[in-house]
């Protein structure tokens, strides 16, 4: 499993997508472990198992085991708070945002890695799950930190792009399927 494969394996009709991995995937607006544990992270996000194991065994060329599992976490935390906080933000009963969550988040604190790179990480999990209370909260922590705003562009281009290519490869995955059933 490589990321050339993951490219590889873009429809005629994804090029733009196959096109845009090459050119992030060789993006110096971020930290080596920055750009791959954005990729990491996004791709676990996805939760499209190809994208996965393409970007895990690239990530893992370029990532520590501290890197890798602060990846791993930003995903999950987020996993967990994107959905909890995009409900207290959309709900039009404002006295949830009074209350309390009540939901561990101890490695938000302490993610073993940079905590500037959690933050970039977990930003570019949260536009994937689209909750705009933990992009703003995680952009602030960014930018106290003196991150530019091209890094954090950077990394929820990264986003986009591996959200795409999880979509794309699903999709075609449940038209197999379908032809397949249909035979």
């Amino acid at each position: 499993m490589s990321f050339e494969t993951l490219k590889d394996r873009m429809p005629a009709y994804a090029k733009d997508i196959k096109l845009n991995l090459s050119s992030l995937s060789q993006d110096e607006t971020l930290s080596t472990q920055q750009l791959w544990g954005c990729f990491l992270a996004c791709a676990l996000a996805g939760r499209n198992p190809a994208v996965i194991g393409y970007i895990s065994a690239e990530a893992s060329q370029h990532l520590d085991a501290a890197a890798i599992d602060g990846a791993k976490a930003a995903a999950a935390i987020m996993a967990m708070n994107n959905i909890y906080y995009r409900f207290v933000h959309l709900s039009s009963n404002k006295e949830y945002q009074t209350m309390p969550a009540k939901l561990r988040m101890n490695v938000i604190a302490n993610p073993g890695v940079d905590k500037v790179d959690f933050e970039l990480w977990s930003l570019a999990v949260s536009a994937m799950n689209g909750c705009g209370m933990c992009l703003d909260a995680h952009e602030q922590q960014l930018m106290k930190h003196g991150v530019s705003k091209e890094q954090i562009q950077t990394s929820v281009r990264i986003a986009s792009v591996v959200h795409a290519a999880s979509a794309i490869l699903d999709g075609e995955d449940a038209m197999s399927a379908d032809i397949a059933r249909a035979a």
